[in-house]
């Protein structure tokens, strides 16, 4: 069975002409596309004229419901699912123009970003992100990081600025204070410092694929 694909189609008043064609094409966390935060986030671009599109490579599968399952083996799912998500994504992308990868979407939309199929890349509290992904790169790239992030620590962070710094790519680095790994999809409003993060992060995406996509 085909993997569901989902889509934010912007309003007709925020369409502009030079937008008309642009595709965000979003690689969701590892909750999934069909989680609402996400879905919420896919709407927030949607609203600024571009039209977004997730695949769920989860196939259905809901993070939020396994994991109260007795046993449930997260780091066994997660590797089945980004060996799937392989066999998935190349046969989609083949229309993208712009480019957008959260936490478990990250190395796919690094992937794709090492090709000249897009316009730009931006990731988001990244996890398994190697240096090959860096040095393939052949797009622009923005990262929105978390000073507390297990997956992407400051070493990481580090290496992957001088990595990108040492190619001379155009890139931009955004660093969150008080936050932690998840805060760009999961952050909860009702604390000021996450909420600032989380609108700030999707503010800044949206300004870095407006830059390259006119």
């Amino acid at each position: 069975m085909a993997s569901p694909s989902l889509a934010a189609h912007p309003r007709q008043c925020c369409i502009q002409s030079d937008k008309n064609q642009q595709i965000l094409l979003y690689f969701s966390d590892v909750f999934g596309p069909l989680y609402v935060n996400n879905q919420l986030l896919m709407d927030y671009f949607a609203s600024r004229g571009y039209l977004v599109a997730s695949l769920d490579y989860f196939e259905g599968d809901k993070l939020e419901t396994l994991r109260a399952k007795p046993g449930f083996d997260l780091a066994a799912w997660g590797s089945e699912k980004h060996s799937r998500a392989k066999e998935l994504i190349p046969g989609w992308i083949a229309a993208v123009k712009a480019k957008y990868g959260y936490c478990f979407g990250a190395p796919h939309a690094l992937e794709a970003a090492a090709s000249d199929l897009l316009v730009a890349c931006a990731i988001a509290h990244p996890s398994s992100v190697t240096e090959d992904h860096l040095k393939n790169l052949r797009t622009p790239l923005f990262l929105s990081c978390a000073e507390v992030d297990g997956q992407f620590p400051p070493n990481s962070r580090h290496r992957a600025e001088t990595i990108l710094a040492e190619r001379r790519l155009d890139y931009h680095l955004q660093l969150f204070g008080g936050v932690s790994h998840g805060f760009a999809v999961r952050g909860n409003p009702e604390v000021p410092r996450e909420k600032y993060a989380k609108e700030e992060s999707a503010r800044g995406i949206l300004g870095w694929f407006d830059r390259f996509s006119k």
